[in-house]
């Protein structure tokens, strides 16, 4: 059992092995490498849906953690966190949709929700792990 004070740092990693799951599942599909682009992008999933589940689970025991940076520095957290949020809340069903899409073999209409998944995803999964880095390390 991973102690509560660790779920931050498990989330960053969550977030940063999906963003790496994420570019490495587009390059495969750029190369034509169909399978390991389905693989890359399962385990993608995957390792989004631990990370919600673990911030889930930390935030229902932790509350709400506050940055205590420098004006400056809290106005860049904010306005990351807060672009961060929105798209995380977006993404959701767009990555539903994406996956529904590809695994029916809709795969036309799936490159069509996966043009604007894919920036967004990638995004949000990038800001997690800054947003852990300027919470906990700053």
């Amino acid at each position: 059992m991973i102690p509560y004070a660790a779920l931050p740092t498990v989330n960053a990693l969550l977030n940063a092995t999906s963003a790496g799951l994420l570019i490495a599942g587009y390059l495969a599909i750029r190369r034509g490498r169909r399978a390991r682009h389905r693989a890359l992008m399962l385990a993608a999933v995957a390792s989004s849906t631990l990370f919600l589940v673990s911030y889930l689970t930390y935030h229902a025991h932790a509350g709400t953690t506050r940055f205590v940076g420098s004006p400056p520095v809290r106005a860049a957290y904010l306005t990351i966190l807060g672009t961060h949020t929105v798209l995380a809340a977006a993404i959701v069903p767009l990555v539903i949709l994406a996956l529904t899409r590809a695994l029916r073999g809709e795969f036309a209409r799936h490159r069509r929700v996966a043009r604007w998944a894919l920036p967004v995803w990638l995004y949000v999964s990038v800001t997690g792990v800054v947003i852990y880095l300027m919470l906990y390390h700053l």
